[in-house]
């Protein structure tokens, strides 16, 4: 039977607190996109019962958003040879915490402990880095309110929300390291490496 948006909703606003939220997308197999690219809505995302990190974060903002929220999802963007990253930031006594749905054991959640955003930002730098051990995590968004896409529906739509990925593609970056830094960045060891490959979901 299709869950209807009214369910999916109440589903969402069950989960009332960030760490609930993150536990809840614990149990969501990864979406490898096996049949073709997909930016699914929140409600979207519970019908299909699977989430990549952007549809993650995006669920997670709905969340937060039906629980006094502001509804915010951050992009770390990569080096061209490896993958952006998506989470939905939140704020608790002043401090930045992230939600964040990863099959990795690294880019996860991170407790509100963080001054600002970038403090937030840079605690993903060590363990963002591809096989080779190359660190490729080079930029980031500001946070961005998706409530600016109230009027479009995201959170319930039945089509793919993709608007929500070009905003996020189009918006400016704040670069986390000059020229010289990138010269000099030491590869992850082979005890990193192996530690970065461990996931989730086969």
């Amino acid at each position: 039977m299709k869950m209807s948006a009214h369910a999916g909703l109440k589903i969402l606003k069950s989960l009332h607190s960030p760490k609930r939220i993150q536990d809840f997308l614990e149990k969501i197999p990864a979406n490898f996109e096996k049949k073709g690219e997909t930016c699914r809505s929140p409600v979207g995302v519970l019908r299909h019962r699977e989430a990549h990190c952007l549809e993650g974060a995006i669920l997670a903002a709905a969340c937060l958003k039906l629980c006094g929220h502001r509804p915010l999802i951050l992009d770390l963007a990569a080096h061209k040879r490896d993958l952006d990253h998506v989470v939905a930031p939140f704020k608790i006594n002043n401090h930045w915490g992230a939600i964040s749905k990863s099959n990795h054991a690294v880019l996860r959640y991170r407790e509100p402990i963080y001054k600002n955003i970038r403090e937030l930002v840079i605690s993903y730098f060590h363990e963002y880095f591809l096989d080779n051990g190359r660190k490729t995590l080079r930029s980031y968004s500001n946070p961005v309110d998706l409530s600016r896409f109230d009027k479009k529906g995201w959170m319930t739509a039945e089509k793919d929300v993709w608007y929500i990925e070009r905003y996020l593609r189009k918006i400016p970056h704040q670069p986390i390291l000059t020229k010289t830094m990138i010269k000099n960045l030491r590869r992850a060891d082979p005890v990193e490496i192996l530690a970065g490959k461990l996931t989730q979901w086969k």
